[in-house]
């Protein structure tokens, strides 16, 4: 096999081994891949936890400690916003009396960091996860940040009452009364963002909080889950991501299996999609307050 492109290691543009122009070639035929804004490897390479950690630490500051999503993604998660999932800008914490570092491509500010805060058991000088999980709360658009909390605890890098205590005893930082907010609705069960977002969404539209991956046996016996339910109702609220729901045969699953559900027990279905979460269109709470027999809260949804 040729030999792997910087014996297969990160690598960034001041290190020589590519040109600018060659890199932007590299990565349209797909020699090289990006894996940090600025960072590249040889795409064959796989991706694990070592590699990203070689990635932070080539262009990790001095006294800098990865932070926020930078730090959830050395940890295995990718808790990115979806407008920055593919633009992966690094994000560092200095402590204060440290000097922030001004470098294209990283973003870079200083912060109280006590001892407590920093760990290096994902191989490199990270913020711990309950330490990352209480910053995203703080300073993710209020959608993502739920998601993204979600997430750390469902993949056990978060104990939930940990995580609500440090919040709740979070003094001068900016962010709390968000993080406050929303640490009650934390919840590890929620399996992909969108079910996140659509949960917040029934929140603030003042419905109660619905169960969720509620199990329904089919016809056959087969047992089905429902994303979000209200069962005393028979109302099933489910996400429909275009990652998983747009080909015809996923989109005729969904109808068989939905139907089937419907016909069987009796159930209702709200379908969300990005478009019917995210704006100012009321017509998702309104379908599920229609069903429920509840008249949606009127609120600038995603902010408090």
């Amino acid at each position: 096999m040729q030999q792997l492109i910087a014996d297969g290691r990160p690598f960034v543009t001041d290190d020589g081994v590519m040109s600018p122009k060659q890199i932007r070639l590299a990565l349209q035929s797909g020699t090289v891949r990006r894996l940090l804004r600025g960072v590249f490897v040889d795409a064959r390479v796989p991706e694990d936890r070592d590699l990203r950690v070689l990635a932070v630490e080539r262009i990790r500051p001095p006294h800098g400690v990865a932070c926020s999503e930078t730090a959830a993604w050395v940890m295995g998660l990718d808790v990115h916003p979806p407008g920055r999932r593919f633009d992966m800008t690094p994000t560092f914490l200095v402590p204060h009396g440290e000097t922030r570092i001004v470098r294209s491509g990283i973003d870079c500010r200083q912060a109280r960091l006590g001892s407590h805060d920093v760990t290096e058991d994902f191989g490199t000088f990270s913020t711990t996860p309950v330490r990352t999980a209480s910053d995203l709360l703080r300073r993710q658009y209020r959608p993502y940040a739920l998601a993204s909390a979600d997430q750390m605890t469902r993949s056990g890098l978060v104990d939930l009452g940990e995580l609500s205590s440090v919040v709740m005893h979070l003094k001068g930082y900016p962010g709390i009364r968000q993080a406050r907010s929303l640490v009650g609705l934390v919840d590890a069960r929620a399996e992909s963002p969108g079910e996140s977002w659509t949960r917040l969404r029934l929140h603030d539209a003042g419905f109660p909080p619905p169960e969720l991956q509620v199990e329904v046996a089919d016809h056959d016996g087969v047992i089905r889950r429902i994303d979000l339910a209200y069962e005393v109702q028979k109302v099933a609220i489910e996400y429909d991501g275009s990652a998983h729901h747009s080909a015809l045969s996923d989109l005729a699953w969904d109808e068989e299996r939905r139907d089937d559900l419907s016909v069987q027990w009796g159930w209702r279905w709200v379908l969300a999609r990005r478009s019917s979460i995210f704006g100012q269109d009321a017509t998702f709470e309104e379908a599920v307050g229609a069903h429920l027999g509840l008249v949606p809260l009127r609120r600038w949804w995603g902010h408090l």
